[in-house]
């Protein structure tokens, strides 16, 4: 694996032992069920690949993979998340996908994000087609391809039909889980990242996006979270996008109010300093 940078900040001190407890904290934005051994059960018997990759493997031994993955993601430590999440094929890719799109998005150097998620898409991937009723594999797959889209440039990412697939995972996603937060802020900066390349009327004739559907999707996003940071930096970059320099005010306010807030986790840290840098530059 290629050598990633460290979290830079103090580890949260979650593990197998305390992180149920802040499961439904932790968890509000993508609705991920808590990775118990009944949870393993049921993915074993919904899914043959999954059951296939895990013959042989007690529930409780993939569980307690799946638990210190997610408290390596919660604490910051994105490689470790990773790799455990790799070591136990289809059941941990979505712990993985987020792990390096989060570190991707946040940590790495600029020659290392976009390898690092391109082949992490390749395994989310994978991932979907296996769970087809799995929200969180759908979840991830167009978490990572919108930030493989940002990397590419989007104007490139469209020519290449990849908005197609993200806007086909987050639908997909909202079918099976209406109150999947970051879904709907996923889809909220889709509509609004469409509108600010190609313009209003081409994004909604050609891609079916639309200004108004950007701010409904980010309202409803903040609804669900009203305390996730993300969920405020994207409804002040959907702001942005849409209504340009006249959301000015209105965009830093949202930046502002990410700013304020205490972090549950590594991720939430990293969201909460980079909204900090976004009042700065601004």
């Amino acid at each position: 694996m290629t050598k990633w940078t460290p979290y830079p900040y103090p580890s949260f001190g979650f593990s197998a032992d305390n992180l149920a407890e802040h499961w439904d904290i932790l968890h509000a934005g993508d609705t991920e069920p808590f990775p118990d051994a009944e949870r393993v059960e049921q993915l074993r018997n919904d899914y043959s690949e999954i059951s296939g990759q895990l013959d042989g493997h007690d529930s409780n031994d993939i569980a307690a993979t799946l638990q210190a993955a997610w408290a390596a993601f919660h604490n910051g430590d994105f490689a470790s998340a990773a790799e455990l999440g790799h070591s136990i094929g289809t059941i941990g890719a979505p712990v993985a996908a987020k792990a390096t799109g989060i570190y991707a998005s946040r940590l790495a150097d600029d020659d290392q994000r976009l390898a690092l998620l391109g082949d992490e898409l390749e395994t989310i991937q994978t991932a979907a087609d296996a769970m087809a009723n799995e929200a969180n594999a759908h979840y991830f797959l167009a978490f990572l391809l919108g930030r493989y889209s940002q990397e590419i440039s989007i104007a490139k990412a469209l020519t290449e039909g990849l908005a197609g697939r993200v806007r086909k995972a987050l639908d997909h996603v909202l079918e099976l889980r209406p109150d999947h937060a970051e879904a709907q802020t996923a889809l909220g900066v889709y509509h609004a990242e469409i509108v600010d390349k190609v313009g209003g009327l081409v994004a909604k004739l050609t891609y079916g996006a639309n200004p108004r559907d950007a701010k409904s999707h980010g309202t409803k996003a903040l609804e669900l979270t009203p305390n996730a940071p993300i969920a405020w930096i994207e409804y002040g970059n959907i702001l942005l996008m849409t209504d340009g320099d006249k959301a000015m005010d209105e965009a830093v306010e949202a930046y502002e109010k990410a700013a304020s807030m205490e972090p549950n986790d590594a991720m939430e840290k990293l969201d909460i300093q980079y909204a900090a840098e976004q009042i700065e530059d601004e």
